[in-house]
C-alpha cells in the first residue's frame, strides 16, 4: 500500500456530450492478451464515466485511468481519450467507498479487515517515493497506490492466480491499493504517468455513481434528461 494528496480540479462543461467522440475501447481480444484481459469490457457505469470525461475534458489534458471495482477491471486512456489497454486488477478486501479516518498513518498490522477498502473518487495520481522505490500514488493521504503485486506478499494469498482468474469474485485481497499486471505497469502506466501524473477515477461499489461524481448530473442534463 502507498499514497497521493488528492487534488480536485475545477471544470466547466461547455461541449455537449453528443458532439464529442466516445473513448475507443477495443472490443476484440488484443494480441497476446490473457483470457482474463480478453473478457473485460466497459460496464454501463464505466462507460458513463468515460463519456463524461471525454465530453467535459475533465482529465485536463492528462492521461487517465478508470477503475471499475465491481468488475475488478481497469481501463487506461491517453490524454486525448484513446484507449491504451484494459486489465484485471486486485483491490481492497472490504466492500466500501470511503477510507477509514486516519488509516494513512497506521501500520499494516493495525489495519482491520473492514478498513481495507479502495476508496472511490477522482484522484490526481503522481509518482512518488515509497521507501526507496517510486510508485504511482493514487491517494497519498489514505495510503492508496497503484502498483504491481508486491514481491513480499504471502504465497497463500495467491494474488497472481486471483488476478488471472476468469471472474472478479476473488479479486478483493489488498489492503486498499490497486494491483495491476507487472508488464502493463512498467510498459504502459509508468511511461505515461511518470512525468506529469494523471487522473484515476475509481468507481463506487456501494454509493450511487452521481454521489461520487456529481458532475455526471450535468452531463445527463446536457444529453436531454436526468439518468
Amino acid at each position: 500500500m502507498i499514497n497521493v494528496l488528492l487534488a480536485l480540479a475545477g471544470l466547466t462543461l461547455s461541449v455537449p456530450a453528443a458532439q464529442v467522440a466516445r473513448p475507443s475501447v477495443p472490443t476484440q481480444p488484443q494480441a497476446g492478451a490473457s483470457e482474463a484481459e480478453s473478457a473485460i469490457s466497459l460496464s454501463a457505469e464505466a462507460m458513463r464515466v468515460a463519456d463524461w470525461i471525454s465530453a467535459s475534458k475533465d482529465n485536463s489534458s492528462l492521461p487517465y485511468i478508470i477503475v471499475d471495482k465491481t468488475n475488478a477491471s481497469l481501463f487506461l486512456f491517453d490524454a486525448k481519450g484513446k484507449s491504451l489497454g484494459k486489465v484485471p486488477v486486485l483491490i481492497g478486501v472490504a466492500v466500501g467507498d470511503d477510507a477509514s479516518p486516519g488509516i494513512g498513518s497506521k501500520n499494516l498490522a493495525e489495519i482491520g479487515p473492514a478498513e481495507k477498502t479502495t476508496p472511490a473518487g477522482r484522484f490526481l495520481a503522481k509518482f512518488g517515493l515509497a521507501g526507496r522505490e517510486k510508485i504511482l500514488w493514487v491517494d497519498y493521504a489514505t495510503s492508496v497506490a497503484l502498483h504491481p503485486i508486491p514481491k513480499g506478499v504471502s504465497k497463500k494469498e495467491r494474488r497472481r492466480e486471483r488476478m488471472l482468474s476468469p471472474t472478479s469474485d476473488d479479486n478483493r485481497i489488498t489492503f486498499g491499493c490497486i494491483n495491476v499486471p507487472m508488464a502493463f505497469y512498467s510498459k504502459t502506466v509508468r511511461p505515461l504517468f511518470q512525468k506529469k501524473g494523471g487522473y484515476v477515477y475509481v468507481l463506487p461499489d456501494t454509493k450511487a455513481l452521481e454521489v461520487v461524481f456529481p458532475r455526471l448530473r450535468v452531463q445527463a442534463l446536457m444529453n436531454g434528461g436526468a439518468r
